[in-house]
């Protein structure tokens, strides 16, 4: 579930989980009647499954939860599974920024129409928004572990295909796209499933690891699509598209042969139907008023970014520099600010107040932004406040996942978590639409002042008067669905 959308689409939800056989597997028997706890219901604390225990109103202490961590041979195993699993997210992740770049290269070069790169985009991102979370109950059953490896491994035979797509023609090589985009969706899902106790087993505190996998995420966003357009010129489109096949097929090997979770992590997923599964999910979340307040907020700021990003940045840059090279040097300004607050919070993170770490992020990160495009003509001040929205938009993702990771009932990951990475993508195409409506109904810097206001609003106002704030709200205790 990614905050911004200067990086292309991301998880901003970077916190997910579970499975019939996975180390988070909910916490029930294997009948197919009621969970033996409610859903919106904590585990007591230091029980199996609990999360951190969290004032309602608050965020937590970003303690590693609740499984005792092994020491000597054991923790130093859990470690190298855990990097393993980081390291195929990041390699499928690295993967998909260079198809990025090649797909619409692929497009443009063998149609012509800009139009037909549109409806390819939104092929690809559709199914993956969808099968973040309507997928997730399948996943639950299957197990994430055993997902991961399947999707992945049918992504390298889809992706590969696609190369052929000269061969194939257009309407195949959307319906291909699709279904990459789907599998994709729901295989980055279950990947951050497992990230959580493979940490607790590591010992390692899930706001350090939240953030340090933000940060190298961030890395092989703006590496990729670098690289991406170097592979084009170096190797042709065709081949550059099967190296993607080949990074998905790398993940699922590591997952397959180097990832092993021992049963004992979780018992087993409760046996639920399918609609039955969902609306757990979503009356979880109805019932938790903290998660619901921030994926409102991550949302916002993806719709604002989207928005900024690709119309309003470079209409300015067009208006007031005339040179392209400056909405590069813009996103990459924002993206280096990011980078460095990833290092900072990574250091610094689990030592600050997680309510105001993140209010204070949320703020910076949105209104400023589209305020000092509205309000200046310097490319020089435009870039310093960009920089510092890059800074404060570090803490928000690894928060969120943190949240996610510690508030969410073992037994109800999978489908919360989906949802929640579903809620957070939702900004990003209505951005799009919003930034080209509001120029041409009231020319640019007028939109970006209306833009500004309406984005503090979204993005501050539920944080100041919200849940959020220190001992307002209490969620209700959730039920499961019937």
């Amino acid at each position: 579930m990614t905050a911004d959308a200067d990086t292309g689409p991301r998880t901003a939800t970077d916190a997910d989980r579970w499975s019939t056989d996975s180390p988070d597997a909910p916490a029930t028997g294997p009948h197919d009647g009621p969970s033996t706890r409610a859903a919106g219901e904590r585990p007591a604390a230091g029980s199996k499954g609990a999360g951190s225990a969290t004032a309602p109103g608050d965020l937590g202490s970003g303690d590693v939860g609740s499984l005792a961590a092994p020491s000597g041979p054991g923790r130093r195993a859990a470690r190298r599974e855990l990097v393993t699993l980081v390291a195929a997210d990041l390699i499928s992740n690295l993967g998909s920024r260079i198809s990025v770049v090649a797909i619409p290269w692929l497009v443009l070069t063998t149609t012509g129409s800009p139009a037909k790169m549109g409806i390819v985009a939104a092929a690809e991102f559709l199914p993956y928004m969808l099968s973040s979370s309507l997928a997730t109950p399948w996943a639950d059953r299957f197990g994430v572990r055993r997902t991961s490896i399947v999707v992945d491994a049918a992504s390298a035979a889809v992706i590969a295909v696609v190369a052929l797509a000269p061969w194939l023609g257009f309407g195949a090589l959307v319906a291909l796209v699709a279904v990459a985009g789907g599998l994709r969706g729901i295989g980055d899902r279950v990947k951050h499933v497992m990230f959580r106790p493979a940490a607790q087993r590591a010992g390692v505190e899930l706001i350090r690891l939240t953030s340090t996998y933000d940060g190298l995420l961030r890395g092989v966003a703006l590496f990729g699509t670098v690289v991406g357009g170097l592979l084009i010129d170096w190797v042709g489109v065709t081949r550059a598209i099967w190296i993607d096949a080949g990074t998905f097929a790398l993940c699922a090997l590591l997952v397959g042969v180097l990832v092993r979770p021992p049963a004992t992590d979780a018992p087993a997923a409760p046996r639920q139907g399918y609609f039955r599964a969902l609306r757990t999910g979503f009356g979880y979340l109805r019932t938790d008023r903290v998660l619901l307040t921030m994926l409102v907020v991550v949302s916002a700021l993806n719709m604002f970014a989207a928005a900024n990003t690709a119309v309003w940045v470079p209409l300015w840059v067009r208006d007031e520099l005339g040179d392209p090279a400056g909405f590069g040097l813009v996103l990459g300004v924002f993206a280096g600010g990011a980078l460095l607050g990833n290092v900072v919070f990574t250091v610094l993170g689990p030592r600050l107040p997680r309510t105001l770490v993140f209010a204070a992020g949320a703020a910076l990160s949105g209104a400023p932004r589209l305020l000092v495009l509205a309000l200046t003509d310097h490319l020089v001040v435009v870039l310093v406040v960009t920089f510092l929205s890059g800074i404060g938009i570090a803490a928000v993702n690894p928060l969120l996942g943190a949240t996610l990771y510690e508030r969410v009932p073992d037994e109800l990951q999978t489908r919360v978590l989906g949802i929640s990475g579903s809620l957070a993508f939702v900004g990003l195409p209505v951005g799009a639409l919003l930034g080209g409506w509001s120029v041409a109904a009231l020319g640019l810097r007028p939109a970006l002042l209306v833009m500004a206001v309406v984005c503090a609003v979204l993005t501050v106002l539920p944080l100041v008067a919200g849940p959020l704030r220190m001992g307002r709200s209490t969620p209700p205790p959730a039920t499961t669905a019937t």
